[in-house]
């Protein structure tokens, strides 16, 4: 699958498209949901042409990966969910629930977060 340059994340990472930005480095952005699931609900997203974790993964150089990581720290950090507790998330492809095809994690807190997938 190639890039598309004009998913949301681009477009937003490129200031196209407001976001309510909460941290922002070389590397990474992170801004609130437009649609919360939970009080809190952050997106982290690189700076680059990522689809996915695997793509990201594949690709990113150290220093992204490091820069990643702790912009995730930074956010649960700044949002004092290390007590409480916090959900991480990142869908990745058709089964996965992926739907902005830009690597994004999901950090979800604010109040208890149940199970992690319905039972069958």
């Amino acid at each position: 699958m190639e890039y598309d340059k004009n998913n949301i994340f681009a477009r937003i990472l490129r200031k196209e498209i407001p976001a309510d930005i909460v941290y922002e480095d070389n590397y990474t952005l992170a801004f609130h949901d437009i649609n919360p699931k939970a009080p809190i609900h952050i997106l982290v997203i690189p700076k680059g042409d990522f689809i996915s974790f695997f793509d990201f993964a594949e690709k990113a150089t150290p220093e992204l990966m490091v820069a990643f990581d702790k912009a995730i720290h930074h956010v649960i950090h700044t949002f004092d969910l290390q007590n409480e507790g916090f959900r991480i998330l990142s869908n990745h492809g058709v089964h996965g629930g992926q739907e902005v095809p830009h690597y994004h994690v999901h950090i979800f807190g604010g109040r208890p977060l149940g199970r992690m997938l319905p039972e069958k």
